[in-house]
């Protein structure tokens, strides 16, 4: 969850890897540091504790110039977030790196370090590779060598990045179940932990695959595998471009993220719809061979991606009469469900980077599903390498940490997928036509949604200085609670939980006094009348009532009642996409309220790749 970049050029880098932090700052923001070779051969790093910008300031008020260099912003795991533990980490003035991922195995290398005479001055993980490759080159081996023995070592997964001394206008980069990329420039290349770091330099890229180290210099890159031999890794050309990390006019990435979903949505949809239905292609040839075989499916995803699922789930259900479980990835791994006979498994992540999700999915290619599947929003991403299938959201680069339009374009892709099943299990033509003219009706409807910005932004104003939320949902609104709450909690820092409405009664309930906001979503459907008394239930304790509702829905007595009534009303497939976005909204200006920073949440950070 760290940010790596690191260049090689003819040229003074610093302002390339300084540049290079400030876009990869939504992976970590905990602190910040830059290394750099300086002409004399001489090691020298710049690191401050808190975000890029500080790092930048005192940069310019003391600046260093070279020809090759690494940088890294921080997520912290080992070690608090304090200068100390700062990337790069030196091991003397020979060798530093910057690091993404766990050495599981650091204080057993530590130990034997330290027995051997090394001194730590971190209480990192980290500084035991630099250690490690540092003991490597004084046995006369090349950075490149050194580096590949070092990694040997370690029990985990990283990328890496190393500076030596000892090597002169060159640095390596490694991975082992984490991403990582080198950049081909001219007469200068790059690597980075993500493309988002080298848009502004090229769209130019290879991807290294687990074990390859990678010698990049100004005129070259020499990648090897893991056990030393010469590889080729192909070459792909970015369809992203530098403006696709700008805010614009925009307060935050989020704002702009939240009002790029109709597009987003638009853009999604166009491949999955051929002459009225659902492409039966969406997947590829070769699963659409095989898809009338499908007989369940299993989703295993993390965070957003799994309230995503959990919707599929009921959509699935209902449209295809599809068995289908959803797990959380880091479960999954741990207790995965028996696999029955003609099982899809679909791995769901924005990034295609998230660990537990990658390593749940490494695990279902072993257990003898029909088909192992990916949907995501990178098509570069290991995710989308590792499996067999995929299908690709278009939602564009999302820098905000809290997943919005990436959630839409997920759920819009499974409700396709959702119909594409229904039409092989059997369902008529026609009435599969109609549903997909509903899915296809939401960029539209997302618009009106954003029309009502101006009054989320005054109504979130009841929540800003509130300790709790509870989210109440039925169907398959409850997965969509799910998501409010998330958001409402990782964005203002209100503590907020989401449960089946009906499950209020049956503990939750004991929470709601005046001081509780309860957060209701109340589609116009056959549960209405159900959630209509757990409205009585909570206002019969005194507690204040937010209700997102249809347009027309009858909700009983509305006084001391919020209500948001949706412009237009939804049908069971649109919902979930349309209830969703007045929760962002809400969620967005209850943090701007509270001042807190709504791209870069504490804590947090956009592509979760440690486990």
């Amino acid at each position: 969850m760290c940010g790596i970049v690191g260049v090689a050029a003819k040229r003074d880098i610093a302002s390339l890897l300084l540049e290079g932090l400030q876009r990869l700052e939504y992976r970590g923001y905990d602190s910040a540091g830059i290394a750099l070779r300086l002409a004399g051969g001489e090691l020298r790093r710049l690191r401050r504790a808190g975000f890029v910008s500080r790092l930048i300031e005192d940069f310019e008020r003391d600046p260093m110039a070279g020809e090759v260099g690494i940088a890294h912003t921080r997520w912290a795991t080992h070690g608090a977030p304090t200068e100390r533990n700062a990337h790069p980490l030196f091991s003397g003035r020979e060798v530093a790196v910057a690091h993404n991922g766990i050495v599981e195995n650091y204080e057993q290398l530590r130990d034997q370090l330290a027995a051997s005479g090394v001194s730590f001055s971190s209480d990192t993980d980290t500084e035991c590779i630099a250690h490690l490759v540092a003991l490597e080159l004084r046995a006369g081996k090349d950075l490149a060598a050194a580096t590949r023995d070092a990694l040997s070592q370690l029990v985990g997964t990283y990328s890496v990045v190393v500076l030596a001394a000892a090597e002169p206008g060159a640095f390596v980069a490694a991975n082992r179940g984490a991403p990582m990329v080198v950049g081909l420039g001219e007469s200068e290349n790059y690597a980075a932990s993500d493309i988002s770091a080298l848009l502004h330099a090229t769209r130019r890229y290879r991807f290294l695959r687990n074990g390859d180290i990678a010698l990049v210099r100004a005129d070259r890159v020499e990648i090897s595998g893991p056990a030393g031999e010469a590889v080729d890794r192909p070459l792909v050309e970015s369809e992203f471009g530098p403006e696709s990390v700008e805010r614009g006019a925009y307060r935050h990435y989020m704002q702009k993220e939240i009002f790029e979903q109709a597009g987003a949505v638009r853009n999604t949809l166009r491949p999955l719809i051929v002459e009225g239905l659902p492409d039966h292609f969406l997947f590829g040839a070769e699963l659409a061979g095989r898809f009338g075989d499908i007989a369940a499916v299993h989703i295993a995803a993390c965070g957003s991606a799994y309230n995503a699922g959990l919707v599929a789930r009921q959509w699935l259900q209902e449209h295809a009469g599809m068995p289908c479980t959803v797990e959380i990835a880091s479960e999954y791994r741990y207790h995965p469900p028996p696999c029955p006979e003609n099982c899809l498994y679909l791995a769901i992540s924005q990034s295609g980077e998230t660990a537990d999700t990658l390593a749940a999915t490494r695990l279902a290619l072993e257990r003898g599903y029909l088909g192992v599947a990916a949907l995501s929003n990178v098509a570069t991403s290991s995710l989308v390498r590792m499996v067999e299938h995929s299908l690709l959201t278009r939602a564009g680069l999302e820098v905000g940490v809290a997943s919005t339009k990436a959630l839409l374009t997920q759920l819009v892709a499974l409700a396709m997928m959702t119909l594409a099943l229904a039409r092989q299990q059997g369902k008529p033509d026609q009435d599969v036509r109609a549903l997909t003219q509903q899915v296809a009706a939401l960029p539209d409807l997302i618009e009106q949604l954003l029309e009502m910005d101006a009054r989320m932004e005054q109504l979130a104003g009841h929540f800003e200085n509130r300790g709790h939320a509870l989210f109440l949902g039925r169907g398959p609104m409850w997965p969509v609670a799910m998501e409010g709450a998330l958001k409402l909690k990782e964005l203002s820092y209100i503590h907020a939980e989401a449960y089946a409405a009906g499950e209020l009664k049956h503990g939750p309930l004991a929470l709601v006094d005046d001081s509780m906001m309860v957060v209701a979503l109340a589609p116009d459907d056959g549960l209405l009348p159900k959630l209509r008394t757990n409205l009585e239930e909570v206002r019969a304790r005194g507690g204040q009532l937010f209700v997102v509702s249809a347009p027309r829905a009858d909700l009983g007595r509305e006084d001391g009642m919020i209500v948001v009534r949706l412009p237009a009303p939804s049908t069971n497939l649109q919902a979930p996409v349309l209830y969703t976005v007045p929760l962002q909204l809400l969620a967005y200006h209850a943090a701007v309220r509270k001042g807190n920073n709504v791209d870069r949440p504490r804590n947090l950070a956009k592509s979760v790749t440690v486990d």
